[in-house]
């Protein structure tokens, strides 16, 4: 099934958690968000959040600054 990562649409298998996607993309567990059709997921979510076809999924980077 497909999923849209950062605007660009990935085949993934079915009954694949958040969690397996940022896994698999090399995504840290710290210093990011995680969005799931527009809808942050708390990072104790991830593991149990299972993605539908067409899911958009945004990864925002924390930037430090001033």
């Amino acid at each position: 099934m497909q999923v849209v990562i950062n605007g660009t649409s990935r085949e993934i298998t079915e009954n694949t958690t958040l969690q397996q996607v940022l896994d698999e993309y090399g995504v840290p567990e710290r210093g990011v968000a995680v969005a799931v059709d527009g809808t942050v997921v708390p990072r104790t979510s991830w593991p149990t959040t299972t993605l539908s076809p067409d899911t958009g999924i945004e990864v925002l980077t924390a930037v430090q600054g001033g």
